[in-house]
């Protein structure tokens, strides 16, 4: 199936390929502006592009009509196929290297042989890189810097590291007197649940300045990119920042561009061409007679007001909808950390968590929750030191006595079950009913079919004793991927059954993933966001789950452990009452 990402796509590449071979610069830059036009054209230029219906639109000359339409109604191109076949395919994975641009790549790829990174590597060592025009030993090195990172693989960081980080570079660069208002973007502010980069803007009369302060904090590792407006670094941890400088009028509109989506800033620029104007990451301009707007333009909230919308959060700005429900006024009051009240699934010491039963209770009243819900692991998760039962009937009666002794905090006894195999449970119903609640989760035979997988879940989910599904698909981010599960048949089963839905908000986790929460909430599908806490500080967490919550278009409503504690008392009973 063709896409307007796959017709961007290709012509950008073509772009490229052209650019090594030394075509007329002209050509090149027609298909640059023929993927400009793809990508940024409002209504569906797939289809148009099928039926031969664009000549009318600027930017696309005959010829490139013509590719177009073969491109859009067969999925292919033959004139790309041709340009592809001229070269290697390895040498697609230079384009990945910090440095080098097609003008390099082709003096390495003509003059030295250079095919792929493993010639690269071998050209820049030897020292035969360093001879050509345009290189010097400077730019190898830097050039060898940069594939070593990318072998490294470790160009995708979790979201605590990420905002940590992102927190430090953005006082620092506070902290500096030319600076106005200093702003993260990017994925970051999308609550992304990894991140490649750390995109920033400042508002500042000083450029220069701003950027010559920025490439010289004192946790910079290495100068990317040193500009008048524009520099990128290298943080100790090894991630990149990238900052960019902006006048305040220009602040909305570059911020709200550099915190993207790609695909929710096509959409946007797609809304201002309908009505006649162009966007871009400096300005809203008219194109023809339609009124100026810019004098009213100070915050996002009015770019977005000057294109007929209500303010749409970064959370939601993945082009999943929230343009019509921004449009017609339907966009939910997000869900915030203030408004969480307890959680569920946390570990003590009994199990694999490294803080008891009292410190973990102490922590949580001192971040003011109402309840704290224990919820340590099972008697088959050994390797966690998970309870036995008669382990666990002791926690339960230690929980009885402590709830005496506090006030404004209740203590929920539950357990972390494990779903075994053929997705029965690992303690019986006599046991499970004793317990406040119960979070089923899976820790071992990760291998099995999806059909089988989804099956086991389903047959816990069944089981009226089981409050809670845990970490849904299994997935640790940047190392292990989820396990084959058909998730919305999980979902059915948990909307029939009033099983609540885990968002495990452990940043190696934050399971269920947020492509989901849009359609368990359109199912009556609840959600219980949990630190999955081993330790006092794992309780910050929730933070991290807010974050997904909010991406996943979750109001408090749809998250019980925003129900004060009479409430969320019968949430958590409801299940089992029904099936009494």
């Amino acid at each position: 199936m063709t896409t307007r990402d796959k017709i961007v796509d290709t012509l950008e590449e073509i772009a490229l390929l052209l650019e090594l071979k030394g075509e007329n610069p002209f050509k090149i830059r027609a298909y640059r502006t023929g993927a400009e036009v793809v990508q940024s054209y409002p209504g569906d230029i797939v289809q148009k592009a099928a039926d031969n219906q664009l000549k009318d639109i600027k930017g696309i000359g005959s010829a490139l009509q013509d590719k177009l339409q073969e491109l859009a109604s067969t999925g292919e191109l033959e004139f790309h196929k041709n340009l592809r076949a001229e070269f290697p395919e390895s040498i697609f994975e230079l384009f990945d290297i910090q440095g080098l641009g097609p003008k390099k790549i082709k003096a390495l790829y003509e003059q030295l042989g250079v095919k792929g990174l493993v010639d690269l590597q071998r050209v820049c060592e030897s020292g035969a890189a360093a001879q050509l025009a345009g290189f010097g030993k400077k730019s190898v090195d830097k050039i060898l810097e940069a594939i070593a990172f990318r072998e490294q693989n470790s160009d995708r960081f979790h979201q605590d590291l990420a905002m940590a980080s992102a927190e430090l570079v953005r006082e620092a660069l506070q902290a500096h007197p030319a600076a106005g208002r200093v702003e993260a973007a990017g994925s970051l502010r999308r609550g992304k649940e990894t991140l490649h980069d750390l995109d920033f803007i400042v508002a500042t009369k000083k450029p220069q300045e701003i950027m010559d302060h920025f490439v010289a904090l004192p946790f910079v590792t290495q100068v990317i990119n040193h500009g008048s407006t524009k520099s990128s670094i290298r943080l100790e941890n090894g991630i990149q920042c990238d900052l960019r400088a902006v006048s305040n009028a220009e602040l909305p509109f570059a911020l709200n561009y550099f915190t993207g989506s790609k695909e929710h800033n096509v959409a946007m620029r797609g809304r201002a061409l309908k009505r006649g104007y162009t966007l871009n990451e400096y300005r809203l301009a008219p194109t023809g007679d339609a009124k100026d707007l810019s004098a009213n333009i100070h915050e996002e909230a009015d770019l977005y007001r000057a294109l007929g919308l209500d303010y749409i959060d970064p959370a939601l700005r993945e082009n999943t909808g929230e343009i019509e429900a921004a449009e017609n006024g339907e966009l939910p009051e997000l869900v915030e950390l203030e408004n969480l009240r307890g959680t569920f699934h946390n570990h003590t010491i009994a199990s694999d968590g490294n803080a008891t039963l009292a410190e973990m209770a102490d922590a949580a009243q001192e971040l003011g929750l109402e309840y704290l819900g224990i919820a340590d692991h099972s008697k088959s998760s050994f390797q966690a030191n998970g309870l036995d039962e008669k382990r666990l009937r002791d926690q339960i009666a230690e929980i009885a006595e402590l709830n005496k002794t506090y006030e404004g905090l209740r203590l929920f006894a539950g357990t972390e079950c494990d779903i075994l195999k053929d997705g029965s449970l690992d303690f019986d119903d006599e046991l499970l009913s004793e317990l406040d609640y119960v979070v089923a989760s899976v820790h071992n035979v990760f291998n099995l079919p999806e059909k089988e997988m989804t099956a086991r879940l389903i047959r816990a989910i069944e089981n009226p004793h089981v409050t809670m599904l845990g970490h849904l698909t299994g997935r640790l981010l940047l190392k292990r991927e989820p396990y084959a599960v058909n998730v919305p048949m999980i979902l059915d089963a948990a909307a029939e059954t009033g099983t609540i839905i885990e968002l495990n908000a452990n940043p190696w986790r934050l399971d269920m993933d947020w492509r989901w929460w849009k359609l368990a909430k359109e199912k009556g599908v609840k959600c219980a966001i949990n630190p999955d806490a081993h330790s006092t500080r794992g309780l910050q967490c929730l933070a991290f789950g807010v974050r997904i919550a909010r991406k996943g278009w979750l109001a408090r409503a749809d998250v019980i452990n925003c129900l004060p504690l009479a409430k969320v008392s019968e949430a958590i009973a409801a299940k089992r009452q029904k099936h009494a």
